[in-house]
């Protein structure tokens, strides 16, 4: 399989990336726990078939010391022992906030409630733009075909 375009390249898709890059910056430098974030793109990422997301956010939250345990189970999350539960909370936002077609109403108030009794307004704030932007890093990824396997941590700092 080969990538349809590769966006970084195009004048129109470099300048686009740098923003939405510049944005991810932002949302990681908010009050909610790195680690939280990296399991909410990572699950996102897998939700969506995105292997170039799941693959980046695997390694970076590899090298950052996640757990190779926990990174392995977040697709099966509600089964497992090993999350906290304000990263269930996470977890289940990012799932429902994902799958928002999914469902009648969009994100459940029981989820909403639950994402609430663990994070602040500043930090729900960050969390549900996190979601909103990994899943258009998602969606980019997937229509073009952006390969994975090839991320290393750290390689999109620069941009």
């Amino acid at each position: 399989m080969e990538s349809r375009i590769n966006l970084m390249t195009t004048d129109f898709g470099g300048k686009a990336f740098k923003r939405i890059i510049a944005v991810g910056k932002v949302i990681h430098d908010s009050a909610v726990p790195q680690t939280i974030l990296q399991l909410v793109e990572l699950r996102a990422s897998q939700i969506n078939g995105c292997g170039f997301c799941t693959d980046m956010h695997s390694k970076d939250a590899q090298a950052a010391g996640e757990d190779s345990v926990r990174l392995n189970l977040v697709a099966a999350w509600r089964e497992a022992t090993v999350f906290t539960e304000a990263e269930r909370a996470a977890l289940a936002l990012a799932e429902e906030g994902t799958r928002i077609a999914d469902a009648q109403h969009g994100v459940s108030d029981e989820t909403w409630e639950q994402a609430r009794k663990h994070f602040d307004e500043e930090q729900l704030a960050a969390l549900v733009t996190a979601i909103a932007m990994i899943n258009a890093f998602n969606r980019l990824n997937v229509i073009v075909r952006t390969l994975a396997g090839s991320y290393q941590p750290g390689m999109l700092d620069q941009l």
